[in-house]
């Protein structure tokens, strides 16, 4: 095998096939990535049990053949390579890496040892890779942390018709985000078959992972089956294992009933809780008391004491007050792309529900504390 290519795009190549490697694995050619070289193309591929990564590039091929290298120790390499064409060959038992007056030789791992890739799952339909990858960003914010329960790890991805739909939880708060994709089929009529439904839950990490990486490339491929999930994209095909269990459903909890509705703008009220929550220590929440034309915003105790008043609108009551978690109220918050926040309001110590507006397509629920004394 041997072929050129420029060091700035072998970088790239290797950097996002080199995301799946697990960082310590029983089986050391899981720690390699597969070069491939063949009809002025370079394809670079790796795996774990959990994911897989392929991406595809233009090279000069002088020579076909495939080469499993030490992935980390490539990336580590090619961060380092002089910019410029880079020369790649298999010599003997080992790949050089030669840039400008810098050579560098890796070892080769056993072709023979390497699993075969998984295939790709059944095309599902489209998405728009910018709106996908904003959407998950959205609602990952809510996603567990404890893998002592990993299905709310996860986030949920539903398709329904034209509307996909991502939700995660943690039991402590509840995100929602729902955006249009084109689904393969086309939705049937009442009683006529049509685009499939679905429900699964798609590591939360590796779902972020993969549509921070498929951002800005225009079309995103979604393919599933009952136990994997792909995405492809420019030449780049990603697939990851789904989690087992379903999240509890959000519709009876974001269904508030007879609720208080406050208005404020996102980007003050973010600065403004960031202020007054320096005093908060371990426990304390950051109270938030409405009163028709703006928001007093309250944290601390005794001497170490911060507040801040910002405009807003109130209708449901003549005040109100509530109060919050600082951290839980700020990933919320911050979450969101609106210029304008609409919070639905039980009272003190009940769901509050923060929307992008009435009707909006992004919803995140959280539960309010009891307030401050």
């Amino acid at each position: 095998m041997e072929f050129r290519i420029d060091s700035g795009l072998l970088t790239e190549a290797v950097a996002w096939a080199a995301r799946v490697l697990p960082v310590r694995s029983p089986v050391p050619v899981l720690g390699g990535l597969l070069l491939e070289a063949a009809d002025g193309g370079l394809r670079v591929s790796g795996l774990d049990y959990e994911a897989s990564a392929r991406i595809e590039v233009e090279a000069d091929t002088l020579r076909d053949g495939r080469a499993l290298v030490l992935g980390r120790r490539l990336l580590d390499i090619c961060k380092v390579l002089p910019a410029g064409p880079v020369a790649c060959a298999v010599d003997g038992a080992r790949l050089s890496v030669t840039g400008g007056d810098a050579r560098f030789g890796l070892s080769l791992l056993p072709l023979d040892d390497y699993p075969a890739p998984p295939a790709l799952p059944a095309l599902r339909g489209t998405v728009d890779a910018d709106a996908f990858a904003a959407a998950v960003g959205h609602v990952a914010v809510a996603a567990g942390r404890d893998d002592a329960l990993p299905v709310l790890t996860g986030i949920r991805l539903g398709l329904d018709g034209t509307t996909m739909t991502l939700a995660a939880t943690d039991r402590y708060r509840y995100a929602v985000r729902t955006l249009e994709w084109r689904p393969e089929r086309a939705p049937g009529a009442p009683g006529q078959p049509g685009a499939e439904a679905a429900d699964v839950v798609v590591p939360a990490r590796r779902l972020t992972e993969i549509a921070r990486s498929l951002a800005g490339t225009g079309p995103l491929r979604l393919a599933l089956d009952h136990g994997s999930i792909g995405f492809e994209s420019e030449g780049m095909r990603t697939t990851t294992r789904l989690l087992d269990g379903r999240l509890p459903r959000h519709d009876k909890l974001f269904a508030l009933g007879e609720h208080a509705v406050a208005v404020t703008g996102r980007a003050p009220l973010v600065e403004a809780v960031k202020r007054v929550a320096v005093v908060a220590e371990g426990d304390s929440p950051v109270q938030l008391t409405f009163d028709g034309t703006g928001v007093h915003l309250q944290a601390g105790y005794e001497d170490d004491v911060a507040s801040q008043r910002l405009p807003a609108a109130l209708t449901g009551a003549e005040s109100l007050t509530v109060a919050f978690n600082p951290g839980y109220l700020l990933d919320a918050l911050s979450s969101f792309d609106a210029a304008e926040l609409h919070l639905q309001l039980l009272g003190p110590g009940q769901r509050a529900l923060v929307t992008d507006g009435e009707g909006g397509s992004h919803r995140h629920l959280l539960m309010s504390v009891k307030p401050l004394v």
